[in-house]
């Protein structure tokens, strides 16, 4: 293999890590996790932009939660610059990658593609939000499983 291919493998590597992260991000926005995982993905740009990344991640997450369909467009934007912040420091790679590892869907017990919400004897006035999926209800009665 050749130090062209290596590069354009890191590269590749990089790139999927960081749309694997950005979308990760962006659900978890959403989730009781947030407050846990916002640090650690601030940390990543480096320690002279954690505080800055921190207030705008805070900003973003609010209105993804005002308006989940902005959801898709903030992915995008975060897997550019989440790959610029990894093919900057090297170091963030395995950050990501252990942030990943520990917010998966498989450290719930689940495997990744069940995903199980219950609300139980409510009325819900605006959007019941799953991970960057949401669905619209005015009232419901009884119980809604999804």
């Amino acid at each position: 293999m050749s130090d062209s291919d290596e590069g354009s493998g890191m590269e590749t590597e990089i790139t999927d890590l960081a749309a694997r992260g950005a979308t990760a991000l962006v659900g978890l926005m959403v989730t009781e996790a947030w407050a846990r995982v916002r640090p650690r993905f601030a940390a990543l740009f480096g320690r002279d932009q954690e505080e800055d990344v921190s207030l705008e991640l805070d900003e973003i997450q609010g209105e993804i939660s005002e308006d989940p369909g902005l959801s898709e467009g903030e992915a995008t934007q975060w897997t550019r610059r989440l790959r610029r912040a990894l093919q900057n420091n090297p170091e963030a790679i395995a950050e990501l990658r252990a942030i990943l590892d520990e917010f998966s869907p498989a450290q719930t017990g689940q495997p990744a593609n069940v995903i199980h919400n219950e609300v139980k004897d409510t009325t819900v006035h605006g959007n019941v939000i799953q991970v960057g999926k949401s669905v619209r209800a005015d009232t419901i009665n009884g119980n809604l499983n999804f």
